[in-house]
């Protein structure tokens, strides 16, 4: 927010930068896209307006033919901070039908396209009572469907995070069967039913706790301008990156990383990048 203003409140500030993100990213905003967006009156959806031209004099001019502002050739973003990724991520959740398009701030949508996504089949009470026994430290005693098993079998599980490989949603969870810590696959709890009080604490997952850097560059077979293209892929500096995830996550980043197979498996264009180190996060600098 521009220097030795007033402070705003939530619900005005909310209406400006959504004016700032269809001013960015959709070139124009007018007066219905407040009204429509947030449910104001038209007068306040004026106000909106003319207090944006106020706080940012220079970012918007009215088009008359077209009636609605648009971005002049100084704009500058005052209330929102532009990113790509976030923009790219919302285009893709209500493409796939994550986000209601009445929650989106995109208007105007460029046709999009993604590799499907199998649906998976999680069922609400299961998820309302695994995260019940997360919030209240429970066991919860469920009926649960193993690929190592030819029959389901009902087994206590102290669930304490939800985790997501890319395609499915899991609980992290301690297994009172197998006396550790295991991913157990939401959309294969077949029926919960009885619940007690934990006997272990989160705090006790260490894999789950622990923290590991990957570090990742561009695979060494490939030309120099290759190797330039993928490090602008990956935003690498000096050929590499570093990504942090949990070490009971390590298994599913290197799976869609591409990094689970050796690295003369494919051809170097298509493996792209190979996994150069790996080591525990320090925890000063968390």
């Amino acid at each position: 927010m521009p220097g030795g203003e007033a402070v705003l409140k939530w619900g005005v500030e909310r209406r400006l930068e959504f004016i700032e993100f269809r001013l960015y990213w959709e070139g124009g905003v007018n007066r219905s896209d407040i009204i429509e967006a947030f449910d104001v009156s038209v007068p306040q959806a004026s106000k909106d307006l003319t207090l944006y031209q106020e706080r940012a004099p220079h970012n918007a001019v009215y088009d008359k033919s077209a009636k609605r502002y648009v971005a002049s050739n100084e704009f500058q973003p005052c209330f929102l901070k532009p990113d790509a990724g976030q923009y790219l991520n919302q285009l893709r959740s209500v493409a796939e039908g994550i986000l209601a398009s009445s929650e989106s701030w995109i208007a105007h949508s460029p046709p999009y396209a993604g590799p499907p996504v199998p649906a998976r089949g999680v069922n609400n009470n299961t998820l309302r009572t695994v995260l019940a026994a997360i919030r209240q430290n429970q066991a919860v005693e469920v009926k649960y469907q193993s690929l190592s098993s030819d029959d389901p079998r009902w087994r206590w599980i102290a669930p304490h995070a939800i985790g997501f490989d890319g395609f499915r949603w899991h609980t992290r969870a301690f297994c009172e069967v197998d006396k550790s810590f295991k991913d157990f696959l939401l959309s294969r709890i077949i029926e919960a039913r009885s619940v007690r009080p934990s006997v272990v604490s989160p705090e006790d997952d260490a894999d789950w706790n622990e923290l590991i850097t990957l570090e990742v560059g561009p695979h060494p077979d490939l030309s120099e301008s290759q190797k330039r293209i993928i490090a602008l892929d990956y935003g690498m500096r000096g050929g590499r990156v570093q990504i942090q995830v949990r070490k009971a996550l390590r298994y599913y980043a290197l799976r869609r990383l591409g990094l689970d197979t050796p690295r003369d498996a494919r051809r170097p264009q298509d493996q792209q990048i190979v996994l150069l180190r790996e080591g525990v996060v320090d925890e000063n600098h968390r």
